[in-house]
């Protein structure tokens, strides 16, 4: 029985840090493309006419 929870255990834990890799890369990722966006929009915010 105690095999079974440790198994168990180890595949909850697996897949938790799974899930947290990639939750991590994809706030990286995010990030530096708002980041990118960001200074393009400010680079380019002279050439706005209203």
């Amino acid at each position: 029985m105690q095999e079974k929870i440790y198994k168990v255990m180890g595949s909850a834990g697996a897949a938790a840090l799974t899930i947290g890799i990639c939750v991590l890369a994809g706030g990286i990722v995010s990030g530096v493309l708002l980041i990118v966006h960001g200074g393009r929009l400010l680079k380019n915010k002279g050439n706005v006419t209203f």
